[in-house]
């Protein structure tokens, strides 16, 4: 549970319905207006991440070109918008961060996870899903990734990645990956 000063609805000091400042915390995620009785919920945004691999079984990483942890190693991914699936959202932020043509995807697992933006710290459930891709030579880094590489599996080291949920997933793989 977040400490009280830091939860994420404290940013929230009036109604965002009738604008009274008589909104006061309902449950531990949820704050309730005692005027008009509008509840106001904050549940996890919805992020994707892709596992890619090429014909020599390399994974993709990207260094991120924003904070949080810019500089960090990242795996390709982002937010799913609104009207969006996640298997539309991860073939979307793919394309958009390195140029490359999901084909098929994969779930594999979630995380939550935290990720800071403009000072408001945004709860997020991750999906991790392996994607395969149309054709590796056209990989190029744009949108927030500084740079792209391909990595032998036996090279990868967790602790590279920036973000605690990316981090935490590519353990999970890795883990899975040498059980095969």
């Amino acid at each position: 549970m977040h400490e009280p000063k830091k939860h994420p609805l404290n940013h929230y000091q009036h109604c965002p319905v009738c604008g009274s400042a008589d909104f006061l915390v309902s449950s531990e995620k949820s704050k309730k207006c005692q005027q008009c009785g509008h509840e106001m919920f904050l549940n996890p945004s919805a992020a994707v991440v892709a596992f890619i691999r090429n014909s020599r079984g390399e994974l993709l990483v990207a260094v991120r070109d924003c904070e949080p942890a810019k500089g960090t190693l990242d795996l390709p991914g982002g937010f799913t918008d609104i009207d969006e699936t996640v298997e539309e959202s991860i073939i979307r932020e793919v394309k958009e961060e390195t140029g490359l043509d999901v084909t098929a995807t994969t779930y594999l697992f979630s995380y939550p996870n935290h990720y800071l933006y403009s000072g408001f710290d945004i709860p997020t459930l991750d999906f991790f899903f392996e994607c395969q891709v149309k054709d590796t030579s056209v990989l190029h880094a744009a949108d927030d990734a500084a740079s792209c590489q391909w990595l032998p599996l036996d090279q990868i080291q967790p602790d590279a990645f920036g973000l605690q949920s990316i981090r935490q997933g590519v353990i999970r793989y890795l883990q899975e990956q040498s059980a095969r």
